[in-house]
């Protein structure tokens, strides 16, 4: 799966940093290359402007491999104009509305609420590492914890978190 290098260019134009805002979530996400189909989805999505605001947010980021694993065709379909509500749930799926560093998640398998109001996020905090699994019953692993932005975190995963039914926290 590879992205236009137009379409990549307008979402880093559009992700650039200004001086008001030092380093956001979106600003980190731009400036790092494993995230350029993450931040061509924000863009295609307009929740550039949000991801930019106060926050705090706490971000789980796919990595541009975690969308390559996806059924082919799938990224190119949700960045179409006529699928950005879909594309806004999948990524809205993604997004806490807390600042939830690493710490902060307690240890055991719990149910956290995403910014997708409708969805539930099943995560597992243990000796070996953090897990969420989404909608769809797949597992994401947490392989970069807690980068710190101004107005959140980010935790980089390596799967594509889809809302589906509700997930089974063991």
């Amino acid at each position: 799966m590879k992205l236009s290098s137009t379409l990549k260019a307008a979402a880093f134009a559009a992700c650039a940093t200004t001086a008001a805002s030092a380093d956001t979530i979106v600003d980190i996400a731009a400036g790092d290359e494993r995230f350029s189909t993450l931040v061509a989805a924000v863009t295609a999505a307009g929740l550039v402007e949000t991801l930019q605001g106060e926050g705090p947010f706490t971000v789980y980021a796919p990595i541009n491999d975690a969308f390559a694993a996806l059924p082919e065709g799938t990224v190119e379909t949700l960045l179409r104009p006529e699928n950005k509500d879909q594309l806004t749930s999948v990524l809205l799926y993604h997004v806490d509305d807390r600042n939830l560093p690493a710490a902060g998640i307690p240890l055991g398998s719990n149910y956290f609420k995403p910014v997708l109001a409708s969805e539930r996020l099943c995560i597992t905090k243990s000796s070996d590492g953090v897990t969420i699994a989404d909608g769809t019953g797949e597992v994401a692993n947490v392989i970069i914890a807690d980068i710190k932005a101004d107005n959140g975190v980010i935790h980089v995963i390596d799967k594509v978190l889809l809302p589906g039914t509700r997930p089974a926290c063991h």
